[in-house]
């Protein structure tokens, strides 16, 4: 493990891209809370509602598009503004990012089964999300922010037919650990992989941690 600059530490090896995600694949499996797996998620969800300021879930009228905003501003608008007009990345509102990003990547892993783990609010558990802390005025161009969603576009268009497959997968696989007892390794690391996949492009066009652009492959 090394430390940079800034005093962030960082577990990348040199030339891997800056943004790691897996999940331990499970030994057992517990039917009875994969089974309920979705009347067992409300607290949690409506925990990551909460952080996000949206409220509707309190308010049967409230918008359900309500919580774009507050996350928008929050993990793209803020940065964005920083690396533009500041040409830095504080380093403390990185690591609030990085936190909220992996307590939302044990969340997603808990809900698509990949782990029985219930959600910490704090500890990694099976579940690790690395990201590298950026040099901003040494690894990030000021102006690029403004057009990464656009060069995105690309990913966005693959991971929504990814994302389409993965639930289809995970509905299969719901089936499979309730009658055999384990998550199909294959399933396994497709989901594993769609997940990963979607934090590389989400920490290069919205959280802005690095310029490099995310590779188009499932793997690490």
């Amino acid at each position: 493990m090394q430390q940079n600059k800034a005093g962030s530490k960082t577990a990348l090896g040199e030339g891997s891209y800056p943004v790691q995600f897996s999940v331990e694949y499970p030994k057992s499996r517990n039917r009875l809370t994969v089974l309920l797996r979705l009347i067992l998620a409300v607290p949690i969800i409506a925990f990551m509602d909460l952080l996000s300021g949206d409220l509707s879930i309190l308010d049967e009228s409230g918008d359900p598009w309500d919580w774009l905003l507050p996350y928008a501003a929050m993990f793209w608008i803020a940065p964005l503004l920083m690396i533009v007009f500041r040409h830095k990345y504080p380093l403390w509102c990185f690591h609030t990012f990085l936190e909220l990003y992996r307590f939302n990547a044990r969340v997603t892993v808990y809900l698509l089964l990949l782990r029985d783990e219930y959600p910490s609010l704090d500890e990694q558990q099976a579940v690790s999300l690395q990201i590298e802390y950026p040099d901003a005025k040494g690894q990030l161009n000021r102006f690029l922010p403004i057009i990464k969603w656009l060069l995105v576009i690309p990913h966005l268009i693959v991971l929504t037919m990814l994302w389409i497959a993965a639930l289809i997968v995970t509905t299969i696989a719901w089936f499979t650990i309730l009658i055999v007892g384990w998550y199909p390794r294959g399933l396994f690391t497709f989901v594993e992989g769609t997940i990963r996949w979607s934090y590389r492009v989400g920490c290069y066009a919205f959280m802005l941690t690095t310029d490099r652009y995310p590779p188009f492959r499932f793997g690490p």
